[in-house]
Parts: structure tokens; sequence; C-alpha cells
């Protein structure tokens, strides 16, 4: 009987271990090399700003081409960056002069860097220029840096501060449709500074109306329209930086996002 006790009590100890944490992926975080596969999306350079980027011009367009996001030395490590501070996009004038690829995306990997200057920076990333994953020092809600933005919980304790480069991978997947009607919600999975903070996560609408990205101002954001679409950087008229921005397309057939698969 005090055998068998014994026994049960090492095996109730062992079903108690709580798992693993999830390792980090190979080539993700600051610094993660464009595999032979992606397409560089910015190296730093004024040219190929020009020639991969745009100005979105929504509804609260209001610089003009060029481009004036200016090309900056990187106060890291050396290079050059581009920094977000369009001037019209003062007092936070989101959407007057964001930028997005030329060419349109359907499902991929997704590789950004960025640098945040000051306490309160504010920028985001757009995948295929509706979904936000956000950027924002010192807000640590569903609305803060690394949340999908209203979706899930800001992953605050990864981020490494002002002052120092944080990275972005990311797998999307886009909405899907049949005969018109949306049939599968967009999926997104992230690792942030190359630690997994979001798997599959549904997307359930474009967040902040007409002014922050396509199909934002369609029925409260919920109208998702089957248009592929390209990768958009917001001006706040912050200084938030970006640097190594790389995209390898992928065809997901299935609704799985797993950086392991």
């Amino acid at each position: 009987m005090k055998i068998s006790l014994t026994i049960l009590l090492f095996t109730s100890s062992l079903w108690a271990v709580e798992p693993q944490a999830a390792a980090p992926v190979a080539n993700t975080g600051v610094g993660a090399k464009a595999p032979a596969a992606a397409e560089l999306l910015f190296d730093g350079s004024k040219k190929m700003l020009d020639e991969k980027w745009t100005y979105w011009q929504g509804p609260r367009f209001a610089s003009s081409l060029p481009i004036k996001w200016p090309i900056v030395e990187d106060p890291v490590d050396g290079g050059t960056c581009v920094k977000t501070d369009d001037p019209a996009a003062n007092e936070g004038r989101y959407g007057s002069a964001d930028i997005v690829t030329k060419k349109a995306y359907r499902d991929f990997r997704l590789h950004v860097e960025f640098y945040i200057a000051k306490k309160g920076g504010n920028s985001g990333v757009y995948l295929q220029n509706r979904y936000e994953i956000q950027i924002l020092d010192g807000d640590k809600t569903k609305h803060g840096m690394g949340a999908v933005i209203n979706e899930t919980d800001s992953p605050y304790t990864i981020y490494r501060g002002v002052g120092t480069w944080n990275s972005y991978d990311i797998i999307f997947r886009a909405a899907r449709f049949q005969d018109g009607k949306l049939t599968e919600k967009a999926l997104v999975s992230l690792y942030f500074n190359g630690q997994p903070v979001h798997q599959n996560v549904k997307i359930n609408q474009v967040w902040g109306g007409a002014n922050s990205g396509v199909d934002g101002g369609t029925f409260g954001g919920k109208g998702i329209t089957d248009t592929p679409q390209g990768i958009k950087l917001q001006a706040e008229g912050h200084d938030v930086r970006y640097r190594n921005i790389w995209l390898q397309e992928l065809d997901l057939a299935q609704p799985d996002t797993s950086f392991t698969k």
C-alpha cells in the first residue's frame, strides 16, 4: 500500500510539470536575414524606398510624392534607416502620410525592424493595409505595443524600450471568400524580438475607421473585401524608424500560420 501510494504521488508530480514554452524559431529577431526566397522591401536606402514604396492615398492623405520620410543614420549600428516623421502627419494625423508597398500580397511571412527614439513614439505595421500590429511606446493595453490592435493583449514585457531596435516576425494568412462572401477570417502569428507572442489569431475587423486602412470605413470595419493589398507603415508625426524589411510570399491552403509548419 505504501509503495503504491509513493508511485501514485511520483506519477502525479510528473503530470503537474508545466509544458516548456515554445522555442525560438531560427531566423527571427533583430538582424534576421532575408532568405533566398524572400523579397527585400527596404534596405535603408532612398533608392529602395522610392522603388518599392509609395504613399497610401486614403481619405486623409495630405502629403505628396516623392516620399518625404527622411533617410537618416542608424543610431545604434551605423548604416541608414528611414524615419516616419513626415510633416503632413504632425499632431498624430494617421493616414495623412502613411507609406505602402507598391506590390500587393495575399499570404506571407514578414520581417520588420523598428526603433523608437522618444517616449510615446507611435507607428504601426499594417498587414494588407488593413490589420495593424501596433507600435506604441508606453501602452500595455490591447491597443498597445505588439498587439494585434484591439484583438489581443500587448506582449509588452518583450519590448526592449526606447533607443533600441526591436523586431516583428509575422506569418499572415489572408481572409478567404466564396462567391464574394467571407468564409474564413484573416489569421496571424507573431514573434516579437524572437519570442512567440501570438499564434493563429483570427482578426475580426479593420480598426480605426476609413483613415486607418483599406475597408476601415465599410460597415464599421467589418466589410472586408477580397483584395490583396500592400504592407503599410504608419506616420503619426513621431520619430519611429525602420530598417531590414523583407517578405516571403506563401500559399497557406490550411488555416494555420504556425512558424513550425
